[in-house]
């Protein structure tokens, strides 16, 4: 079945914003697509790239910075953060986890680094459960435990394996996983990519039940010095579902959590070559990088820095990754940052898919600037100012007028 779907936002994340500026989300421009099923899959084909704008962006200023203000929290990085129902924010970093109040004007350490209840050592995502509920796993010390606003709750158990990451949160409370990192050597193997695993995780039992396979990691070559820019497998959790990617593949894939695929994005895009100007946001990046862990002099940390850019400057006009790594917002929908030769992808376009794989646009997002989550008409993430300060920043949802480009 071919039908033409119009460009303006289905989200429901984002209605209350699109209402609150009169409802109209702009002209009816609207772009080819192609829907089917097979075998009971839903499959969403576009003949190339939709080229439209979101009705939707982010305000002009922040509703709050915190990190630069006297008496703020003063963050050397960020790993990951979720919105709360009440506006505040809980952000994870390194050794410690910290909430910001709604406004952004104080901040409380929830849990602290160490090794005892409620501590931390590498926290490195948290998931919002309830009101006041939040849910850290710390893969070095294989384990989670659950916070009730300032008191652990719980504390349970994870795989001991290093590589397993708790992607997500199942309807039924089980612990939707996947590989953070390669679970063995990739070098020399006999496929061209190194399979990753969508595994459930039940907390009471222990047990383990793998339901899908992913390519997560290209084949490297020992003979050959390891690549500074390659493609990636990664898996996300949207909604309760798996959502897979492959960064050198335009299509998404999302599975149920017995592992069946039940939807398929594709898209045609153009070739997608490293362009010169987004050199310079990545040197500038990995100089910041350097100057906090390399513990070397200003001298050699230049010529560190060159090596490296020398490399991605012989890169120039060649192809590179299709996007960044995605995420998902509270109501299902796939943010894909557009690649950057650099991480954080800071400053990056996002495209928006919709729960039901359907193109809703792109988000244009302020320099330095990479979101966090998304949530009722907010949106967290991490700002680098001119300074390099890390501020943690929340910006307003408001609409805009969709148009061909």
């Amino acid at each position: 079945m071919t039908r033409r779907v119009p460009t303006s936002s289905r989200v429901p994340i984002l209605a209350a914003a699109l209402a609150a500026c009169g409802g109209d989300a702009g002209p009816t421009d609207e772009v080819q697509v192609q829907i089917r099923d097979s075998a009971g899959v839903r499959i969403v084909e576009y003949a190339g790239e939709p080229e439209v704008e979101a009705p939707f962006t982010l305000a002009a200023e922040p509703l709050y910075r915190h990190g630069a203000n006297p008496g703020d929290y003063e963050f050397q990085f960020v790993d990951a953060g979720r919105l709360l129902p009440d506006g505040s924010a809980v952000v994870a970093w390194y050794s410690e986890v910290i909430v910001l109040s709604p406004d952004g004007t104080t901040h409380e350490v929830l849990a602290r680094a160490g090794e005892g209840p409620g501590e931390v050592i590498s926290p490195y995502s948290v998931f919002v459960l309830g009101r006041d509920s939040v849910l850290v796993p710390d893969d070095r010390q294989s384990r989670l435990t659950l916070f009730v606003g300032d008191s652990v709750a719980r504390i349970a158990s994870l795989p001991r394996a290093a590589h397993f990451g708790v992607a997500g949160i199942g309807s039924s409370g089980e612990l939707m996983m996947m590989d953070r990192y390669p679970h063995r050597l990739w070098i020399d193997i006999e496929e061209e990519w190194l399979a990753g695993h969508m595994t459930l995780f039940d907390i009471e039992t222990g047990a383990l039940d793998t339901v899908a396979s992913y390519d997560h990691y290209p084949r490297q070559r020992s003979e050959q010095p390891p690549p500074i820019i390659r493609p990636i497998g990664e898996v996300t959790v949207a909604a309760g579902r798996f959502v897979y990617t492959r960064s050198d593949r335009p299509e998404i894939t999302w599975r149920l959590p017995d592992g069946r695929v039940e939807q398929i994005t594709r898209w045609r895009p153009g070739p997608n070559l490293l362009a010169e100007e987004l050199l310079e946001h990545g040197e500038a990046y990995n100089r910041t990088l350097g100057r906090r862990h390399y513990g070397v002099s200003d001298a050699r940390l230049e010529e560190i820095i060159q090596e490296d850019m020398d490399r991605y400057r012989d890169m120039v006009g060649q192809p590179v990754p299709l996007f960044g790594s995605p995420f998902a917002d509270a109501d299902g929908n796939i943010w894909l940052p557009s690649y950057r030769p650099a991480y954080p992808e800071e400053g990056s376009p996002y495209t928006v898919i919709s729960p039901d794989g359907e193109w809703l646009g792109q988000v244009e997002t302020p320099p330095r600037f990479q979101i966090l989550d998304v949530t009722g008409t907010l949106v967290l993430g991490v700002l680098r100012d001119e300074l390099d300060v890390i501020n943690v920043v929340v910006y307003e949802v408001t609409s805009a007028q969709p148009t061909r480009r």
